[in-house]
């Protein structure tokens, strides 16, 4: 849950430097969410593995690291963690993997926006 949610600032973080203060905050409304995936939409070159991993980290953010399970009415959402864990075989490692990838993808967008 921690890496997701420091994941989340760092990607909004990201997306300030590339757009600029206003550009962010006139869009501000369309990202008060926590999804990863549609969050790191600009960085090349994401597989669909990748997409999936976020995928899997952004329930952890929404209520698997909180809570045992999703909440009346989303049962199907702890499913989708295993489902996609197993479809693209996650190990912790290429968790960590992709995260070190989009987290140093900042040094990219500050050196594009000096």
């Amino acid at each position: 849950m921690l890496v997701g949610l420091s994941l989340e600032i760092c990607l909004k973080a990201m997306l300030i430097v590339r757009e600029g203060i206003e550009k962010f905050t006139a869009k501000e409304s369309e990202r008060r969410h926590h999804r990863l995936q549609a969050l790191s939409e600009f960085i090349p070159e994401l597989s669909d593995k990748d997409r999936a991993i976020l995928e899997c980290l952004t329930h952890f953010i929404y209520w698997a690291g909180k809570y045992p399970d999703p909440g009346s009415g989303r049962e199907k959402d702890a499913v989708a963690v295993f489902d996609l864990s197993e479809k693209y075989e996650i190990s912790a490692k290429q968790l960590f993997e992709l995260i070190s990838r989009v987290m140093g993808y900042a040094k990219t967008v500050v050196d594009e926006n000096a």
